[in-house]
C-alpha cells in the first residue's frame, strides 16, 4: 500500500510550472476518479494558461472513447481502471488536446466498486510526451512534439477514504509530469 504525506499542491503546482515554462511545453490532462482535481490544481495558480493547455474529465467509459479514443476493445478486455486504458487515455490527450505533456489517471476511490483483482485504492496513472517536444522540434502548426510519444505507467494502492484516495493520485499524477 501507497501511503504519502499530505504535501502541498501549491509547492508541487509550482515545481511543474517552472519545469514545464523552462521547457517551452504544455500539460494536458485526462482524468477519471480526480475528476478535475489536477486541473483545478493547475489553474489556482495565475498565469497557468502560459503551461496548462486543459483537460478532459471522462468519469464514463463512453466518454473516454469518444474524447480521447480510447478503444472500446481495450475497455472490455482490460478494464477502466488499467495500464492499457490510462496508456491510450494519454496518448489521446495528446492527440487530441494538443499538449506537449499529457497525463492520465483512472482508478476506483471507493468506498464501493472495488474487487479483488483491483480493490478500492487501486490507481493506474500514465504520462504521455513526445521526444520532439524535449528537444524543441515544432511541427507545420507550430507546436512542440510531432514524433511518436512516449508512455510511462504506474499503479498504485492508495489508503484511505475516497477523498485521500483522489488526493494522493492528484499529488503521484503531477510529480510524475516532473519526471518527463
Amino acid at each position: 500500500m501507497d501511503t504519502h504525506p499530505a504535501p502541498d499542491l501549491g509547492r508541487i503546482i509550482s515545481e511543474l510550472a517552472d519545469h514545464l515554462l523552462s521547457q517551452g511545453r504544455q500539460l494536458v490532462t485526462a482524468e477519471s476518479c480526480t475528476g478535475g482535481w489536477i486541473a483545478k490544481a493547475c489553474t489556482d495558480r495565475p498565469g497557468s494558461s502560459r503551461w496548462f493547455r486543459g483537460g478532459a474529465v471522462v468519469y464514463t467509459d463512453e466518454l473516454k472513447t469518444a474524447m480521447l479514443g480510447v478503444q472500446p476493445r481495450t475497455l472490455a478486455e482490460a478494464g477502466a481502471v488499467s495500464e492499457a486504458t490510462v496508456r491510450e487515455m494519454a496518448v489521446g490527450a495528446l492527440e487530441r488536446l494538443g499538449g506537449d505533456v499529457a497525463l492520465a489517471v483512472s482508478g476506483i476511490a471507493g468506498p464501493d466498486g472495488g474487487t479483488p483483482a483491483k480493490p478500492v485504492g487501486t490507481v493506474w496513472l500514465a504520462w504521455a510526451w513526445t521526444v520532439s517536444a524535449l528537444q524543441g522540434v515544432q511541427d507545420s502548426a507550430g507546436r512542440a512534439g510531432s514524433g511518436a510519444p512516449t508512455v510511462r505507467t504506474a499503479r498504485h494502492q492508495f489508503e484511505g477514504d475516497r477523498n485521500a484516495v483522489r488526493r494522493q493520485a492528484v499529488v503521484v499524477a503531477l510529480q510524475g509530469v516532473l519526471a518527463t
